[in-house]
């Protein structure tokens, strides 16, 4: 019998010890022994598949692996110490020197500034193409372009890139696609129902729900996954047991979490969109959103984001800052205690100015992270830190 998305995340478990757990135990183990000169000689032939080391594999890594794979219906995967080592490892993988990447000009500044800052110095040159332009991106496509690399929805203006029209595109030009899916989660999105050959999580957001503990992970076709996992074993990003065991909880209620939070984050950005002193909103399930249809046809639900612009520009967006009081300053997200963050001068403050412009930044932009307070609390907050 198929079971649904809920039960597997949370009867998706590894097998029970002789103590017969009812929940998973961890593996706090930095290595495992062999039962002989032969078995130990095998394993590290990979004749057998077992456990040798923590930073090539553990359990509790193996279990989180093996469950996000399972949502993401992905035959692969590998997880790291935090979401930008996913996407790092995953490229430095898969690129030499020489090789080229095309990718959407809005991206989370910490990836925008590994394309442009550090891969140059290995030769690996990039592109970027408008979000909604796909004949640019396929004009940015060379003889020796060999991946293109997206988010949707982005970070942090929340817009909605067509995965299906990008799946095609990649596919028909022989490239790897890459999704980084973590604003979405694999309970709303699934990419690679659209195309996607890798997604890329950054476990740290609403795969852990909770604000403890950094993690990613990268899922996807074996062949790709498997070059992957062969780098990072000896580069050494894997993720501690520890994580993945919370992370591994966490995902039991991934599903209950993400509707409040969508809920939430619908019902606040309908209001925000009356309120006399914002400019605009953006969050992909309201229906004034430019890819309302596109997020439909895509998503589940549209996430716990929502992106708006306070009238009177930076001036009146500072003030809004220090004004609020229930909700988080930080740069995090995906949270169960609501956050708000300015992506000019925070998260995306390394980007020139007109890169953060034509990747949709204005400097009034405020990104709310909604998360799983009362509504009423919420709302009341902000309302009052707009003035």
């Amino acid at each position: 019998m198929k079971k649904k998305f809920e039960t597997n995340a949370i009867r998706n478990q590894m097998g029970r010890t002789e103590h017969l757990e009812h929940s998973a135990p961890l593996f706090l183990t930095s290595s495992f022994v062999f039962e002989n000169a032969e078995d130990m000689r095998a394993s590290f032939a990979e004749e057998k598949e077992r456990n040798i080391y923590s930073r090539y594999s553990n359990p509790n890594c193996t279990e989180l692996i093996d469950k996000v794979c399972q949502m993401e219906g992905a035959e692969s995967g590998f997880a790291f110490a935090s979401g930008m080592a996913a996407v790092f490892s995953t490229m430095a993988a898969l690129l030499n020197s020489g090789d080229h990447m095309v990718a959407a000009q809005s991206i989370f500044g910490s990836t925008h500034s590994l394309i442009t800052n550090f891969f140059p110095k290995w030769s690996i040159g990039h592109t970027f193409f408008p979000i909604h332009d796909l004949a640019a991106a396929e004009r940015a496509i060379g003889p020796n372009t060999k991946l293109m690399y997206v988010e949707s929805p982005t970070n942090p203006g929340v817009d909605v890139l067509d995965l299906e029209a990008l799946g095609k595109l990649a596919k028909k030009h022989n490239l790897i696609f890459v999704v980084d899916n973590c604003f979405a989660s694999p309970y709303l999105q699934r990419p690679i129902e659209f195309g996607a050959d890798l997604v890329i999580h950054s476990g740290t957001k609403l795969m852990d729900g909770q604000g403890r503990v950094l993690a990613g992970i990268t899922v996807g076709r074996a062949d790709l996954m498997d070059k992957v996992y062969r780098f990072s074993r000896i580069t050494g990003p894997a993720l501690s047991p520890f994580n993945a065991w919370v992370l591994s909880k966490s995902l039991e209620t991934l599903a209950i979490r993400v509707d409040r939070h969508c809920d939430n984050a619908l019902a606040l950005a309908k209001h925000l969109e009356t309120h006399p002193r914002v400019a605009w909103v953006k969050y992909p399930f309201l229906k004034s959103h430019p890819q309302y249809a596109l997020a439909k046809k895509q998503m589940k639900a549209g996430g716990c984001v929502v992106a708006f612009e306070v009238k009177g520009g930076l001036e009146a967006g500072k003030r809004f800052f220090d004004a609020i009081a229930l909700l988080s300053l930080s740069a995090n997200l995906g949270d169960s205690r609501s956050i708000v963050t300015h992506p000019a001068s925070t998260t995306h403050s390394k980007l020139l100015p007109e890169e953060r412009a034509a990747a949709g930044i204005t400097d009034g932009m405020v990104r709310i992270s909604v998360g799983l307070e009362h509504l009423s609390d919420i709302i009341a907050d902000i309302d009052q830190a707009l003035g």
